[in-house]
């Protein structure tokens, strides 16, 4: 099944794709993808003739796929040659940040640029969505609890990660910084999130491509990790980590700028594109 939620800013209505790839609404059968309705979701549409389901026009925007995730989730250095360009070691065990509740926002929503930024990157990464509640559970109970899998930009500003005294989440957390989507896409239909291509374009020039087996951490291995030391709860969001290709690991580094075009891509989960434009 593929999940995504389709209109306006505040007023999206909750859909899913057909066999024909075309988005139909839900609102039947469930009032939205929330974090509250993400336990009975699949459940609910189990034996549901989804082609009986009303069209929603093609044109329509299309918005984060859950309306708003508790927590946003980060893990850090999660692929060894993305570490390797970074200059760090490759960690032992999961680096876990976060990224603020503000920042998520569509697929295709705008990048704020503020004044205040001088080092704007990007990084493709696969995000994870839990669908029920996890608290000390065991790598093989992991998959139990994922409702399915999105495409997440983590949008970051290196000089305020890096260089401003604090924690990552400092050039992580400014608003439209974790634009999600198109779709959540339940594991049965990409693998379990294994062996997925990513891609990532800045102005039609491939900077970005990568495998997600090539992760460190897999994403059993990073829920059952992460609920040893928090609950997971329903439609929370873990961004996995990027491949190399960031504008940091560049010679000399390259900064996105008001103007650019950023698309990005994995497979079986759809693409994004966003604009820079100043705030």
């Amino acid at each position: 099944m593929k999940f995504l939620r389709v209109g306006e800013k505040g007023a999206e209505q909750p859909c899913i794709l057909d066999a024909e790839g075309r988005a139909r609404s839900l609102v039947s059968l469930v009032s939205d993808i929330t974090p509250e309705t993400t336990p009975s979701l699949v459940e609910k549409l189990t034996g549901a003739d989804i082609d009986t389901l009303p069209l929603v026009d093609d044109n329509a925007r299309i918005g984060a796929p859950i309306s708003q995730p508790r927590n946003i989730y980060c893990i850090g250095l999660n692929y060894s040659d993305h570490a390797a360009e970074a200059g760090m070691d490759i960690p032992e065990e999961p680096i876990i940040f976060t990224k603020s509740s503000g920042s998520y926002c569509g697929p295709d929503d705008d990048i704020l640029y503020s004044p205040k930024m001088t080092k704007l990157d990007w990084e493709v990464e696969l995000g994870i969505v839990i669908g029920k509640p996890a608290l000390n559970i065991s790598r093989d109970e992991a998959s139990q609890h994922i409702l399915g899998f999105t495409l997440v930009h983590d949008v970051s500003e290196r000089a305020w990660q890096l260089e401003r005294g604090g924690q990552w989440s400092k050039g992580k957390a400014f608003p439209n910084f974790c634009p999600t989507g198109p779709w959540i896409v339940t594991p049965d239909e990409v693998n379990g999130g294994r062996g997925l291509d990513m891609w990532l374009d800045v102005n039609g020039r491939r900077m970005q491509s990568g495998n997600t087996d090539t992760m460190i951490f897999d994403a059993e291995t990073i829920v059952s990790y992460m609920s040893e030391f928090t609950r997971l709860e329903p439609g929370d969001l873990i961004c996995t980590g990027t491949p190399p290709g960031v504008g940091a690991g560049m010679k000399p580094p390259v900064w996105l700028k008001i103007g650019d075009r950023v698309e990005l891509g994995i497979s079986g989960l759809g693409r994004q594109s966003q604009r820079v434009v100043a705030l």
